[in-house]
């Protein structure tokens, strides 16, 4: 096969609407465009998103402000209360709490806060702890751990 000899295939190209070229080709007379009028005419029609004078749409909603800080570090939060569902001594990991559905995202780091009341003592693992969480935990006789 030669360069010359490729052509696209059947239906990939469209031939070109002649306008005003008399009423029997179907587009004479008005040639597509209708009746008179602002889109009738050689270069009318309105800018995008004009809206016939009303204020339009982009200029009614209001602007962006401040900034959204793509550095910002997303946690899976867990209040002190909801690991009161794990049995006394057990090593609370954020494996076990994604098992747990208590948290659903693995890769983010995961925080525990202080909400909440626990009576029995847990081996907590966690990246970070509040201080309120920290000192229940270790009030019920349970430990924390930086993980």
């Amino acid at each position: 096969m030669k360069q010359n000899e490729l052509s696209p295939p059947l239906g990939a190209k469209h031939k070109r609407k002649l306008v005003g070229r008399g009423d029997g080709s179907g587009h004479g007379t008005y040639s597509g465009r209708g009746c008179k009028g602002q889109k009738a005419r050689s270069g009318g029609g309105v800018r995008l998103g004009f809206e016939g004078g009303q204020l339009p749409l982009i200029k009614r909603l209001p602007r962006k402000r401040g900034f959204t800080n793509v550095f910002k570090t997303k946690y899976n939060i867990v209040n002190v209360g909801k690991l009161a569902i794990f049995p006394p001594g057990t090593e609370v990991t954020p494996e076990e709490l994604l098992r747990a559905g208590l948290i659903r995202t693995p890769d983010h780091p995961t925080k525990i806060l202080g909400a909440g009341d626990i009576q029995h003592p847990l081996l907590v693992r966690a990246n970070k702890f509040s201080s309120s969480a920290e000192k229940k935990i270790l009030a019920a006789g349970g430990k924390v751990k930086q993980a």
